[in-house]
C-alpha cells in the first residue's frame, strides 16, 4: 500500500514538472513547425534520452558529482546556455528571413537525426537536471527499494516515458495545426517567438545560480 500511494506520489509530481513549459516543450514546437510531426517526435525521444541519461547518472551516483562541483555544473550550465542561445537565433532568422546555409536548412527542416540530438543536447545541458533528479528520485526509491540502484533507475525511466508521451502530443498537436501555423506571416512569427522564448531561457540559464 505504501509503495502504491509512494508511486501515485511520485507520478503525480512528475506530471507537474512535466507538464511546466520549459526549453524542451519550446524546441519541440520549434522542430514541429520546421519539421513536422516527425522532427517534434525525434525532438521528444531526444530529450526523453537525455533525460534516461540523467536517470542513470542519478542512479549510480554520477550526477551527485556533477552537482557537488562547482565548475563542472558551471561550464555545463554555460554550454547548455549557449546552445539554447544559438537555437533560438536559427529560428529568428527564419523569421527575419534570412537564408540559412544548405546544411543547417536540411538538418533544422528535414533532419530527423538532427532534431533527435538537438533534444539529447538540450536536456544534457541542462545541469538542473541532475539537481532535479538527485534530489526527487532518491526520496521516492527510498519507499520501494531502500534508494537503491534498480528502484531510482525505474521511477527516472518512467519519467522519461512521461516526457515522451507529453512532448509527443505537443508534436502531433502543432502537426495538426500545421495548415494555419504555417502560413507565412504565422509561421515567421511563430518562428520569431520560439526563438526570444528559447534565447532568454538560455540566458537566464547561464544566469541562474547552483
Amino acid at each position: 500500500m505504501r509503495l502504491v500511494s509512494g508511486l501515485a506520489a511520485f507520478v503525480a509530481v512528475a506530471a507537474v514538472v512535466i507538464a511546466t513549459p520549459g526549453q524542451d516543450t519550446a524546441l519541440t514546437v520549434r522542430n514541429s513547425l520546421s519539421g513536422g510531426r516527425r522532427g517534434g517526435l525525434a525532438t521528444a525521444l531526444g530529450v526523453s534520452t537525455g533525460q534516461l541519461v540523467w536517470a542513470l547518472a542519478t542512479s549510480a551516483g554520477l550526477a551527485a558529482i556533477v552537482v557537488a562541483s562547482e565548475p563542472v555544473f558551471r561550464v555545463l550550465q554555460l554550454l547548455g546556455a549557449a546552445y539554447l542561445v544559438y537555437l533560438g537565433g536559427q529560428a529568428l532568422a527564419r523569421a527575419l528571413g534570412r537564408e540559412e546555409a544548405p546544411h543547417v536548412r536540411r538538418a533544422g527542416e528535414r533532419g530527423r537525426g538532427a532534431a533527435f540530438r538537438q533534444g539529447v543536447l538540450s536536456n544534457l545541458g541542462n545541469p538542473k537536471m541532475a539537481v532535479f533528479f538527485t534530489t526527487l528520485l532518491p526520496q521516492f526509491a527510498a519507499v520501494g527499494g531502500g534508494g537503491s540502484f534498480a528502484p531510482m533507475l525505474g521511477l527516472g525511466v518512467l519519467f522519461c516515458a512521461m516526457t515522451l508521451v507529453w512532448l509527443s502530443a505537443y508534436a502531433v498537436a502543432v502537426d495538426r495545426a500545421s495548415r494555419v501555423l504555417r502560413r507565412p506571416a504565422v509561421r515567421r512569427a511563430l518562428d520569431a517567438v520560439t526563438g526570444l522564448v528559447l534565447g532568454v531561457l538560455g540566458l537566464r540559464l547561464a544566469a541562474e545560480p547552483r
